[in-house]
This record gives structure tokens, sequence and C-alpha cells, in this order.
């Protein structure tokens, strides 16, 4: 009989952990995609600057 409760009990515990571990995994995830996301946007925006610069000096030295 107390092995089947001891047994029980590191199921529980290993369940719990698993959980755990699946959580902090994901929060992980999240944060890298978080950051990647804004470095992406950021790289985005200082595309359109340089586009829109170049674009300009392109036309001043038209007219």
């Amino acid at each position: 009989m107390t092995q089947v409760t001891s047994m029980r009990r590191r199921h529980r515990f290993n369940h719990r952990m698993t959980r755990i571990i699946l959580l902090i995994s994901f929060l992980f995830l999240f944060g890298r995609f978080v950051y990647s996301s804004i470095g992406a946007w950021y790289y985005h925006q200082d595309q359109k600057a340089q586009l829109q610069q170049s674009s300009l000096s392109v036309d001043s030295t038209n007219r």
C-alpha cells in the first residue's frame, strides 16, 4: 500500500514539474518572439527611412 501512494505522489510531482517546465519554455519562446518582432519593426522603419532619404536625394539631383 505504501508503494502505491508513493508512486501516486511521484506521478503527481512529475506531472507538476512537466507543466512548470513547459510553462517556462513557452515564456522563453514568447519572449524571443516579442524581441524579434520589435527588432524587425525597427529594421523595417530604418529601411523605409533610408528609401525615402535616397528618393529625396535622387529628386534633388534631377532638378
